[in-house]
């Protein structure tokens, strides 16, 4: 099969690397804090039966956010429409954005869990959303980077 050259899709770039950036943060968070840490479950308001199943569904969701999103850019490169820097940004942008979401919604407004259960999580919830924050801003300077340079998106580079 011949593959065409189609004009780049930075949006699509974007979008699937955020996915990726969500699915990866999500893995991070459970294989490290959920598993190896055991400082919290995704749902630690029940049994341990319902926390453990909450993870469950928690890497589940991951993993369809993973695949979905290395489809998405696979196509994209296969159709060379891939813009890389937009694909950097949103994989940034997603990483930050999924830590900050649990970090303000899941721990703070839904109270699903804590990090962490000491005394004092105040430490552990500014080192959290400090590190969404970096996550954001990494991205947000390639995205914004990028776009001062739009030469670049008609490059696939």
């Amino acid at each position: 099969m011949h593959n065409q050259h189609k004009t780049p899709n930075p949006t699509k770039s974007l979008w699937g690397a955020v996915l990726i950036g969500i699915g990866v943060m999500a893995a991070v968070d459970t294989i490290i804090f959920h598993q190896i840490l055991s400082w919290h479950h995704f749902y630690d308001l029940s049994t341990t039966e319902v926390a453990l199943l909450s993870d469950g569904i928690l890497h589940s969701a991951e993993l369809i956010a993973l695949v979905a999103g290395f489809f998405i850019l696979l196509d994209l490169r296969r159709n060379k429409a891939m813009v890389k820097k937009r694909a950097w940004a949103g994989y940034f942008l997603g990483m930050g954005g999924f830590q900050l979401f649990d970090g303000l919604i899941n721990h703070k407004v839904l109270r699903l869990h804590q990090i962490r259960y000491v005394d004092n999580v105040l430490p552990y919830d500014i080192v959290w959303n400090v590190t969404a924050l970096v996550l954001l801003a990494i991205g947000t300077y390639i995205y914004y980077g990028h776009e001062r340079h739009l030469s670049g998106l008609n490059s696939t580079q």
